[in-house]
């Protein structure tokens, strides 16, 4: 993925396109340990936001079946839980330049989370979706969604976290 520079001064105003390019740089490259699970962002909404995950040898958790382990599902569900906040935040304070909106995200931590899994993880790819329900001035609100490339929910979840 190349990267696209920011082409605003520090002093203007966020615009959704390029606060989504930041939140995308920061989650798949800076965030190393969606890195290493290779989380890729598909699509970052106000309030919504996709990714992909492909399956590959370092996921399994259950070598006689090849199923994605479930820490890398929660672990997946929880980052997409939070950059769903991030973009809900973003989206509230789009008058401010984008750097600066980022630095909202320094207290951003996992308060809560449950995870429901419902199937094997078996697939070549899965497509993951999160939304925000509730973002108050403390705490959002977001449910998750774990899909196999055939379109089967494999997880669900649910997350609480600290926004400010």
């Amino acid at each position: 993925m190349s990267k696209t520079p920011v082409t605003h001064s520090p002093s203007e105003p966020s615009s959704a396109p390029e606060f989504a390019q930041l939140l995308r740089e920061l989650f798949e490259e800076h965030i190393v340990f969606n890195r290493v699970m290779g989380l890729k962002i598909s699509h970052i909404g106000d309030d919504r936001v996709r990714a992909r995950i492909d399956m590959k040898p370092e996921l399994i958790g259950h070598f006689v079946h090849g199923r994605m382990h479930g820490g890398v599902i929660s672990a997946c569900l929880d980052a997409l839980g939070g950059l769903a906040c991030m973009a809900a935040v973003g989206r509230r304070y789009s008058d401010e330049p984008p750097l600066q909106c980022l630095d909202r995200f320094e207290k951003l931590a996992t308060i809560d989370l449950r995870i429901d899994y419902l199937r094997p993880a078996v697939s070549t790819h899965f497509d993951l979706h999160a939304e925000v329900l509730r973002l108050g001035s403390r705490v959002g609100n977001t449910r998750m969604e774990f899909y196999a490339a055939d379109g089967l929910l494999v997880a669900t979840g649910a997350g609480a976290y600290i926004v400010s």
